[in-house]
């Protein structure tokens, strides 16, 4: 029983987060090509087949192992990040920040998706169709992470690189040269618990609030 329990939770864990990295790369990559970088699109990431954003570590060991070790509470993981060359873009300051921004989005449109779903199943089927509602709270879950840790205002990861874009120029430049270090300060903030503390769990409260905007009028309706 602890065996299918396990396969039942790594299943409801890895199709929304298959979902969610395939989206957010693709969503990169589509505004990337739409302004004017088609360098995404000439190696094949603007495609919904999951396959080419797939890191082995990334988006299949670390997620496992975590969601193993947690059992089942907590997992994570990233795909292959999609290029973008900078100059290519039409307007290169304006354009990145939306390309940027894309992924992110991506990640806050499915977790829409997967609170109005999951709230659907919940009203319709409440004692039901338990691994779908499973699914569906990895999905929110997932994505929010996602969503949150993306936009933290440190390179390379999204909400850096917009951050350098709005900043003057030579504050842009000087803070990316944090760029190559991004990853390991992110770890050790992490770690460190200031992550959680002052940026991750506060804006997922704020994230479940505004689902909340959202799924309130399925619940009226179907209630």
């Amino acid at each position: 029983m602890e065996l299918i329990s396990n396969l039942e939770k790594i299943f409801s864990f890895v199709v929304p987060l298959i979902f969610a990295i395939t989206l957010h790369e693709f969503a990169h990559g589509y505004f990337a090509n739409l302004f004017g970088d088609s360098t995404a699109k000439k190696l094949g990431r603007v495609t919904l087949n999951p396959i080419p954003h797939i890191d082995l570590i990334g988006t299949i060991l670390i997620p496992l192992v975590l969601l193993l070790l947690s059992k089942g509470a907590f997992s994570f993981g990233y795909a292959k990040p999609v290029p973008v060359k900078f100059n290519n873009l039409f307007r290169p300051k304006l354009h990145m920040i939306y390309v940027a921004l894309a992924g992110p989005l991506a990640n806050f449109i499915q977790a829409i998706f997967w609170s109005l779903i999951y709230v659907m199943l919940e009203i319709l089927y409440p004692t039901e169709l338990s691994i779908f509602k499973g699914i569906c709270s990895f999905g929110i879950l997932i994505n929010i992470l996602l969503f949150v840790i993306n936009l933290f205002p440190l390179p390379p990861i999204d909400g850096g690189r917009i951050l350098l874009e709005l900043l003057p120029r030579n504050l842009s430049e000087i803070f990316s040269k944090i760029e190559p270090y991004g990853f390991i300060f992110i770890i050790l903030f992490f770690l460190a618990g200031l992550l959680n503390e002052f940026w991750i769990e506060p804006l997922m409260n704020l994230t479940y609030k505004l689902l909340n905007l959202f799924t309130y009028p399925i619940t009226f309706i179907l209630n």
